[in-house]
């Protein structure tokens, strides 16, 4: 009967392993059709330039950055560096306007 209990606790446990990479998988695949792209891998953007905006999607999907941490300049005040798409942007926060892009090499 032990083992039985222990058989069975096995198969839930691998089942609802199995179901989360199922779910995990899932989402990856509607993130990828909502042409969702990663924030690290390098995407070209020609239009990301001093004194345009950067798109308020793109610009949530950035990662804050710590601008100690990757030898970046102190954003001024109202601005912050965000990694989207292979990039460093630093941005108005209030309207999107860019100040600087650097390529992430």
């Amino acid at each position: 009967m032990k083992k039985l209990h222990t058989v069975l606790a096995l198969a839930f446990l691998s089942a609802s392993l199995m179901g989360g990479v199922a779910l995990a998988q899932d989402h990856h695949d509607n993130a990828q059709d909502r042409d969702h792209h990663d924030n690290h891998g390098y995407v070209e953007h020609k239009d990301w330039r001093k004194g345009r905006r950067i798109d308020h999607d793109d610009w949530n999907r950035g990662d804050r950055v710590d601008y100690r941490q990757y030898h970046l300049s102190a954003p001024p005040r109202g601005y912050e560096w965000r990694m989207v798409d292979g990039y460093y942007v630093l941005a108005n926060i209030s309207n999107f306007q860019i100040r600087t892009v650097i390529r992430i090499p």
